[in-house]
């Protein structure tokens, strides 16, 4: 096995139910570093709060993705490689959201407006390591690069069963908020594939020498173009079945085994 480049998906593989990340992965991420294996998030958190800690823990100079590959960015430089969310689909999304009363969250690369109050927005946000702060969606700058619904699980089945044209629609989940799935919505050129690709190709490297370790299903499409697909234990069904491997879950240090396949150990 040949592995120059490893993508790391957070919740539910980088994290588990305790919602801290085991001691060993830190450390083969570090024996892996040292051996000169870029190390990339690439998650559907938005690039702050903890998200972005667990990013400069993995490489503080390297290349990251965030908001399942609507944003790609830098940390050495701060050049960005995001992908803006089509204005028709923003001015829709609200008008849903209003309507409905269901939890919608918009993005920019910095930063999220939700006008719910709800528990779940709450949970969401101490999730997210953020300030609870409600407030209205035109008051976040432009551009959006990612839509998020917060839903039971009927309701994100028929969520991802409409039909969403020029969008990318993921489902995800986190161990830390049980009973939640996460819809998220990028422009349909924005995915885990895409920002793979991408930073695969910052780095000179070969999509067939990169590892990508999920569990979700907004892992999938990042699975399907890598040489080397890491299935977390606990993965859905759909990625267990897309991966080459399955190592232990998120609770008992999964990726820490992901990482040193890569190394050879």
């Amino acid at each position: 096995m040949t592995v120059r480049l490893v993508g790391i998906d957070v919740d539910g593989t980088l994290v588990g139910s305790s919602g801290k990340v085991d001691p060993r992965v830190w450390e083969m991420a570090a024996a892996a570093s040292a051996r000169g294996i870029r190390l990339a998030l690439c998650s559907g958190r938005p690039a702050f709060g903890v998200a972005m800690e667990y990013a400069r823990t993995l490489d503080p100079l390297g290349w990251h993705a965030f908001q399942n590959g609507a944003s790609i960015l830098d940390l050495a430089s701060g050049q960005s490689r995001s992908v803006p969310l089509p204005s028709r689909w923003v001015s829709t999304l609200i008008e849903q959201a209003r309507a409905s009363g269901q939890v919608l969250e918009l993005y920019n690369d910095r930063e999220l407006a939700a006008e719910s109050t709800s528990v779940w927005a709450r949970e969401h946000a101490a999730l997210l390591g953020v300030q609870f702060a409600p407030r209205a969606f035109e008051s976040l700058a432009v551009p959006v690069v990612r839509a998020q619904w917060l839903l039971s699980p009927q309701r994100a089945r028929e969520m991802t069963a409409t039909p969403h044209p020029g969008l990318e629609v993921a489902q995800s989940t986190s161990p830390l908020m049980p009973g939640v799935q996460f819809v998220g919505l990028t422009d349909q050129s924005a995915s885990k594939a895409t920002a793979m690709r991408v930073i695969a190709g910052q780095y000179g490297v070969a999509l067939e020498d990169v590892m990508y370790v999920g569990d979700s299903g907004n892992d999938l499409s990042a699975l399907r173009v890598v040489g080397h697909p890491i299935a977390m234990g606990n993965a859905d069904a759909a990625v267990l079945a897309a991966a080459a491997r399955t190592v232990a879950t998120a609770d008992q240090g999964g990726v820490a085994e992901a990482l040193a396949m890569a190394l050879g150990l």
